[in-house]
């Protein structure tokens, strides 16, 4: 561990988190998959749509009453907004979102930034808002960033650079919760990937996203997994898994590690990561990608240091 101790990890306090659900499920198991949630070993847990405004298997009255229902429970409940904006009728709905939710919003667009500012809403800043700098992160902070996560491409050297040059900046430094399990969100688009490939048409696509619980493998002419379809959505094909990098985490000043929701296997998963942080010890990585922490390619496994 070098100069870092048991006991400093045992006083860091890292939280784990269930990150906002990126697949489209239908109603029954998307309720089913957050009762088990209840007894899961995860204190955060993200609600809502972040990708389609067209998925509404769940309404919002539904999503609050997940929150109440995880809330009852002792975790904390924080409901995430669209990572896209394109409609004035999106725009509608979050901000009704916003004036309901129960605790912290996860601002992935900054129109949800506007008017969490406007209403004096303290949330959550997404991945999906692009801070690469410390006046961007200034900037958010004086709106009301409390929280904020990373995207998956920023490693450890640029986060790094960006956290001591806000720290010598004088900004206040939110609190930083780093996705460290789960499919990485790669872009969105105006356009829906699934329904193209699936020769659709986007305003008629028959929801047919529902059909892939993990997203639509799509592969390389050589027949290579490469990305996941997810409506206008694209994920990678590999899980990124940052356990073995603990070590620079906790050093880092990470205080909540996000996993990202998948079909099967969540306990299991969550379970280990659980006692890696209670033990304060790195796991084996076995089959997942590191590549971006490493300022590397993304899809790729590099040496943990």
């Amino acid at each position: 561990m070098d100069s870092i101790s048991a006991t400093r990890y045992a006083e860091s306090n890292v939280r784990l988190s269930l990150g906002p659900m990126p697949y489209f499920w239908p109603r029954a198991q998307t309720l089913a998959f957050y009762e088990a949630a209840c007894e899961w070993p995860v204190e955060v847990v993200y609600l809502g749509e972040t990708v389609c405004s067209k998925r509404r298997e769940l309404r919002l009255r539904d999503w609050l009453s997940l929150a109440m229902l995880l809330q009852s429970v002792g975790k904390e409940v924080v409901l995430s907004s669209l990572t896209l904006i394109e409609a004035e009728s999106e725009s509608g709905a979050l901000k009704r979102l916003i004036s309901a939710a129960p605790g912290l919003v996860e601002a992935n667009d900054l129109t949800a930034v506007s008017l969490c500012r406007q209403t004096g809403k303290n949330f959550v800043g997404g991945p999906g808002l692009n801070v690469y700098n410390a006046e961007t992160m200034a900037l958010l902070v004086a709106d009301g960033m409390v929280r904020w996560v990373p995207g998956v491409e920023q490693g450890h050297v640029q986060l790094t650079h960006l956290l001591a040059t806000a720290d010598q900046s004088g900004i206040v430094l939110p609190e930083l919760e780093m996705p460290v399990w789960g499919r990485p969100g790669l872009a969105w688009s105006a356009r829906c990937f699934t329904a193209r490939a699936l020769d659709l048409a986007k305003d008629d696509c028959g929801f047919r996203c529902i059909e892939f619980p993990d997203g639509l493998p799509l592969q390389t002419r050589e027949g290579e997994p490469l990305l996941r379809l997810n409506g206008v959505q694209v994920l990678g094909e590999t899980t990124v898994d940052l356990g073995p990098e603990l070590p620079e985490l906790r050093e880092l000043g990470v205080r909540i590690a996000r996993i990202t929701p998948q079909a099967h296997n969540m306990h299991e998963v969550l379970t280990r990561f659980a006692k890696v942080w209670r033990d304060g010890l790195a796991t084996p990585r076995v089959g997942a990608e590191n590549g971006y922490w490493r300022e590397g390619p993304g899809n790729v496994q590099l040496p943990s240091r």
